[in-house]
């Protein structure tokens, strides 16, 4: 099954591919290293209790918009994501999860428009976890405001896990980007798991100091 999920990445020419599995496992690592996957750092899947109630400046809810308006937060947050990696595109995860009512996705403004996005999980019938509002993805614009963004899309995340009834937000952060893990770790997230990431002929992709990122590869 692997070899063909490896042919079909080729196939569709995809330029960034990573996997992550258990860190303490020598024989999962020998494994993908046979696909050309190679060890790179750690990601820290992190959790901490939802405190913010109120409402985040700038902050608003896909699900709250009107058609013409989720158009361009797709279109915007396909700007924010290319900031990051060329090609990074995160919209078809936002239409799925408003689409199937997984949760929600909250958006964050700037000065010079979308400033960050978090797609976010919680529910049932979402891959959170009973009390857990899952971050499944969040990007902030590479610039100089970013750790400030990234501080408000924190924000607006709880904002929403405490509107849905969850006591929890859940995030995973590669420890590459150290910025944004010291930022979590300085609001109070403990890890609870932690595995590799392992990535196709050990390119960093966008997993590299400077970027604010959270993501989630299990």
């Amino acid at each position: 099954m692997l070899v063909e999920t490896v042919d079909q990445f080729d196939a569709w020419g995809t330029t960034h591919s990573r996997l992550f599995t258990f860190a303490q496992s020598a024989k999962h690592v020998a494994l993908y290293q046979k696909f050309g996957f190679y060890p790179r750092f750690l990601t820290a899947i992190m959790f901490a209790p939802a405190r913010q109630s109120g409402p985040v400046p700038g902050a608003s809810r896909f699900s709250a918009l009107s058609g013409e308006r989720k158009a361009e937060a797709l279109r915007a947050s396909r700007e924010v994501a290319d900031t990051l990696y060329p090609g990074l595109d995160l919209s078809g995860e936002i239409t799925a999860t408003d689409a199937q009512g997984l949760g929600d996705t909250v958006l964050v403004e700037g000065a010079g428009g979308l400033a960050a996005f978090a797609i976010c999980h919680y529910g049932p019938r979402s891959e959170a976890g009973e009390g857990f509002c899952f971050v499944k993805f969040g990007a902030v614009r590479a610039t100089p405001s970013a750790d400030e963004d990234y501080g408000r899309l924190l924000d607006a995340a709880e904002a929403l896990a405490v509107s849905a009834g969850m006591p929890n937000v859940l995030a995973g952060a590669n420890l590459a980007r150290q910025e944004a893990y010291q930022h979590l770790a300085g609001r109070g997230f403990r890890t609870a798991v932690q595995g590799v990431n392992m990535h196709k002929r050990n390119e960093p992709g966008y997993c590299r100091p400077g970027l604010y990122i959270i993501d989630d590869w299990r």
